[in-house]
């Protein structure tokens, strides 16, 4: 006899897994015009490629006003531009197709490891440029010149600084050589004028002789 009791609870855990591999379906909307210009478009663009590198799909819609719906050909140009801009990481589910002052494009992302794989060759090139024009600074900037220039500047003027320092002490040693030899001199003379004071004091004190 079957527990009923257990075969709900492992329905409802069957039931519970399979809604978790399920993947749900987003459309994310972006809207566009047929005098759109350049700096809007690419802003619009960015936009795309965020939606469809999250895994969403995208609705692309060109929005025509007055007699613009005469020129569908423009808004057609602009989504062909847009398709062709995101070829690496979605494809066109739908076709640009006309319904009364609209048209609608429906983009679906790439699968998941083609979309990673144009990221790090996106991000590889990127991190060349980067470098390249890191290379391409240096080399011409005035900044990098002089810092090489720098440490030469430094040591000539270290040794103009140790040329004067020793310049300074043979100086100052002539200069204690010139004292030394005065000194020497004084001492000299001290002891001439001492001995001769001595002679003198000697022949003051002698007694005159007697016959």
């Amino acid at each position: 006899m079957m527990d009923y009791g257990k075969f709900k609870y492992e329905a409802s855990v069957r039931a519970r897994e399979a809604r978790k591999k399920q993947t749900r379906t987003v459309i994310k909307e972006v809207q566009f015009r047929p005098k759109i210009g350049q700096s809007d478009f690419e802003v619009k663009r960015k936009r795309v490629v965020r939606f469809l590198g999250e895994g969403d799909k995208v609705k692309v819609t060109m929005r025509f006003r007055g007699r613009e719906v005469t020129h569908p050909e423009i808004g057609r140009d602009i989504l062909r531009r847009l398709t062709e801009s995101v070829e690496n990481l979605g494809v066109v589910e739908t076709p640009p197709r006309l319904d009364g002052r609209q048209m609608t494009l429906v983009l679906a992302p790439l699968p998941r490891s083609e979309r990673l794989k144009y990221e790090a060759s996106q991000a590889a090139a990127n991190a060349a440029a980067d470098e390249t024009v890191n290379e391409d600074e240096g080399a011409e900037s005035p900044e990098a010149d002089g810092a090489a220039e720098g440490p030469e500047i430094f040591d000539a003027v270290e040794a103009a600084d140790a040329a004067e320092v020793i310049e300074a002490i043979e100086a100052s040693e002539e200069f204690e050589e010139l004292e030394a030899a005065e000194v020497v001199e004084v001492a000299e003379a001290v002891e001439a004028t001492e001995a001769i004071e001595t002679i003198e004091a000697g022949e003051q004190g002698q007694e005159p002789a007697t016959e």
